[in-house]
């Protein structure tokens, strides 16, 4: 060791709690001015101001996809089932799939009845959703900068012959059904005023299921074709959702009349 390094790791130390402090009080701050903002909301809202705009189809199937879709199951999923049969491999990704779906038709059931039962303002929720959405893919590009870090440590060796925990635990949460992904669904349905828009959302949801269970089944297969395109295309697709969440957080500030 040498001699200096003692001091450059406690002055490294120090700079990274002082910037955790400075985050600490700028989202205190930020959260102090949205409750403020949302209070605003609240009582324009109840005066039919302030509509927070609802997304066409093609946005809302965007939106779905890139935080519910098959993009980011299909190296985990690989990973997971490399010691399985084709098989277990089928009753996994079966299984995954009707975990996540049920998920989300409750979620959207709950969402709902929460927002209305406590009165959470819908900008607020979207906002949440933005943000949450921001991070994560914020955090998953500064990721690609690092090393890749390895799956093997879930996965030590052949995979146990327990299909219904593993698509549970492993891939229908978090992997499939994320918390944002949750967030946006209730969104969604939230922002449709008609029973015909809610079950397009819905039929949204199911279809990408569909095609999560789709690439699942087709994993082994593609992810040899796909290697060299899905670091390019997580790429392309984080600076993506880093936009959209952006996005949402915008709107959101805007139907609070904060901007």
């Amino acid at each position: 060791m040498f001699p200096g390094q003692p001091f450059f790791f406690a002055q490294r130390d120090r700079e990274s709690l002082a910037r955790q402090m400075r985050l600490v009080v700028a989202l205190t701050l930020g959260a102090g001015c949205l409750i403020g903002a949302g209070s605003a909301w609240a009582a324009e809202a109840a005066a039919g101001q302030l509509p927070l705009k609802q997304f066409p189809v093609a946005h809302v199937f965007t939106f779905l996809f890139l935080m519910l879709g098959p993009i980011k199951i299909i190296g985990p999923f690989a990973n997971i089932t490399k010691g399985a049969d084709a098989a277990s491999t089928r009753q996994i990704a079966l299984w995954a799939a009707l975990f996540a779906s049920i998920a989300l038709l409750l979620a959207a059931f709950l969402g709902e009845f929460f927002l209305d039962r406590f009165g959470i303002p819908l900008p607020i929720l979207a906002l949440s959703a933005g943000i949450i959405l921001f991070l994560v893919a914020l955090l998953g590009i500064l990721q690609q900068l690092k090393p890749l870090a390895s799956h093997t440590e879930e996965v030590a060796g052949p995979v146990p012959l327990q299909p219904l925990k593993i698509a549970l635990t492993q891939l229908a949460f978090p992997t499939i059904v994320t918390p944002y992904g949750i967030a946006a669904l209730v969104v969604f349905v939230a922002m449709s005023q008609t029973p015909q828009a809610r079950l397009t959302v819905g039929a949204i949801a199911l279809a990408i299921m569909l095609l999560n269970l789709g690439v699942m089944l087709t994993a082994k297969r593609i992810l040899p074709v796909l290697g060299l395109v899905l670091p390019i295309l997580g790429a392309v697709l984080g600076v993506v959702q880093v936009a959209l969440g952006l996005q949402i957080i915008n709107n959101s500030l805007r139907a609070m009349g904060v901007m």
